[in-house]
C-alpha cells in the first residue's frame, strides 16, 4: 500500500501579532526541517504552513491602514523565508462587541497579498449565532470574486461556525496556546484502497456499514501512525506541543473521496445510501486511537474533487444534499461554485444555514463559496488553478 501524501505540516505560533522577522524565520526553519524529515521517511509533503493567533484579536486597536501595512510587511517576511501559506485566523464576529465594519479590510488584505488565509467566525459555543453578520460576510465573498483573478481570493476565505483553534487545514486554521506542530493527510487514497479490497472480495453492496467503519479505521491507523510518530518526535526535538493529526480524507482532483465512496457499491454520490455510508466513514475517522485535531471528518469540496464535480454537473448532488451530509460528517459547504450574478442576500442565507447547523448540532462547519464572475447557470467554470477542478454552474 503506497503511503498517502501529507497535505500539510502546520506550525501553530504562540507569539502574538505583530510578528517579527526572527519569529517567522524560526518557524520556517522548523517547517523546512520537518518536511525534509518526512521526505526522508518516504512521504510526499505537499505544503508547510504557519497558523497564527487571530489577527483581529491581537491588533484590535489598529487602523485599517496599519493592518494593511503590517500584512504587506509580513508577506515580505514569508517570501524571504520561502513560506507560501499563513493563516491569520478568524474575525470573531460571533462576539456581540466585534464591530462588523472591521470586516471591510479583509478583501483588501487578501487581494493584495498571496500567502494569507483569513476567515470570519459567525457562530461559537459561547455567544451563539450572530445573524446580522451574514450579509457583510457575503459582501466579502462578492468582493473577492470580482477583485481577485478568477475570483480565486475566495479559496483563502471562509465563514466559520463553531470551529476551534488547532486545525491544520486552511483556511479554517488558527492557533491558541503553546506553539504546536500538526500534520494533515491527503487521505482519500486510504479510503480508496479499502474500497478496492471490498470490491475485489465481491462485496459490491452490503449493509455491513459497521464492517466498513472497522476496515477504514484500521487502515487509517496503519497509514497515519508513522506520521504521528514522526510528528511527535519533531515536536519533542523542537520543544513544541504535538497538536494531533487531522485524518480527514482530503481529496485533490482525481485523487477523489467520492470515487472511493462509490467503489463500496452504494451507488453514485447523492443516491439513497450516501448518508449512511458517509456516517460509516465518519465513525471510522472519529474512532481511531490516534491523537487527532481539526475537523477529522469527511470533506466534500466540489471544486477540489473531480468526481464530485462530475456528480454536481449531473445534478446528483446539490447544496441541499451537501448540507444534509454535513449534519453527520463534513466541513459544511466547501468550494461551491455559484453564478457570478448571485446577490448578497442569497449568499447570506446559505451562510445562515451552515452556521445554524453548526450551532444547533454543536459541531464545526464552514462555508467557502465561489461566485464566478461573468458566468451564469448552465455555463462551465474555467479556473486555471491546479488546485481547482471545473464543473457546471447550476
Amino acid at each position: 500500500m503506497k503511503t498517502p501524501p501529507v497535505r500539510t505540516i502546520t506550525l501553530g505560533l504562540e507569539d502574538a501579532h505583530p510578528l517579527t522577522a526572527a519569529q517567522i524565520t524560526w518557524a520556517a526553519n522548523i517547517l523546512k526541517k520537518s518536511r525534509q524529515r518526512l521526505n526522508d521517511a518516504g512521504y510526499e509533503v505537499q505544503t508547510v504552513r504557519i497558523s497564527t493567533r487571530p489577527l483581529f484579536d491581537d491588533l484590535a486597536g489598529w487602523s485599517a491602514n496599519q493592518l494593511l501595512q503590517y500584512t504587506r510587511e509580513l508577506q515580505q517576511m514569508l517570501d524571504e523565508t520561502g513560506i507560501s501559506y499563513c493563516s491569520l485566523g478568524p474575525a470573531q464576529v460571533a462576539r456581540p462587541a466585534f464591530p462588523l465594519e472591521r470586516l471591510d479590510i479583509i478583501p483588501d488584505i487578501l487581494a493584495t497579498t498571496g500567502a494569507f488565509s483569513l476567515t470570519v467566525q459567525m457562530a461559537d459555543r459561547e455567544h451563539g449565532l450572530r445573524a446580522e453578520a451574514a450579509q457583510p460576510i457575503a459582501r466579502i465573498m462578492q468582493r473577492l470574486a470580482h477583485e481577485t483573478p478568477e475570483g480565486f481570493g475566495n479559496f483563502n476565505f471562509a465563514m466559520l461556525a463553531c470551529v476551534e483553534p488547532g486545525a491544520p487545514f486552511f483556511p479554517a486554521a488558527y492557533h491558541s496556546g503553546p506553539a504546536s506542530l500538526s500534520p494533515g493527510l491527503q487521505g482519500a487514497s486510504i479510503v480508496q484502497d479499502v474500497a478496492n479490497t471490498w470490491q475485489e472480495a465481491g462485496r459490491s453492496w452490503s449493509p455491513a456499514l459497521a464492517r466498513i467503519s472497522e476496515l477504514v479505521r484500521r487502515a487509517l491507523e496503519e497509514q497515519a501512525r508513522p506520521v504521528v510518530d514522526l510528528g511527535k518526535g519533531l515536536a519533542e526535538e523542537y520543544r513544541l506541543r504535538f497538536g494531533g493529526i487531522d485524518l480527514s480524507p482530503a481529496p485533490m482532483g482525481e485523487d477523489s473521496i467520492v470515487t472511493a465512496m462509490e467503489t463500496f457499491g452504494y451507488g453514485p454520490l447523492g443516491t439513497s445510501g450516501t448518508l449512511a455510508l458517509a456516517a460509516a466513514l465518519t465513525t471510522a475517522l472519529k474512532s481511531t486511537e490516534l491523537p487527532t485535531c481539526g475537523y477529522c471528518g469527511l470533506m466534500l469540496p466540489v471544486l477540489e474533487d473531480a468526481a464530485l464535480g462530475r456528480r454536481w454537473e449531473e445534478g446528483r448532488v446539490s447544496i441541499h444534499e451537501l448540507l444534509l451530509y454535513s449534519t453527520i460528517c463534513g466541513t459544511g459547504l466547501d468550494t461551491i461554485p455559484l453564478p457570478g450574478d448571485i446577490d448578497d442576500v442569497t449568499i447570506a442565507r446559505l451562510l445562515l444555514d451552515v452556521a445554524t447547523l453548526a450551532w444547533r448540532l454543536n459541531k464545526p462547519l464552514s462555508a467557502r463559496l465561489f461566485p464566478v464572475p461573468g458566468k451564469h447557470p448552465g455555463e462551465y467554470t474555467a479556473f486555471s488553478s491546479p488546485y481547482l477542478t471545473n464543473t457546471l454552474l447550476r
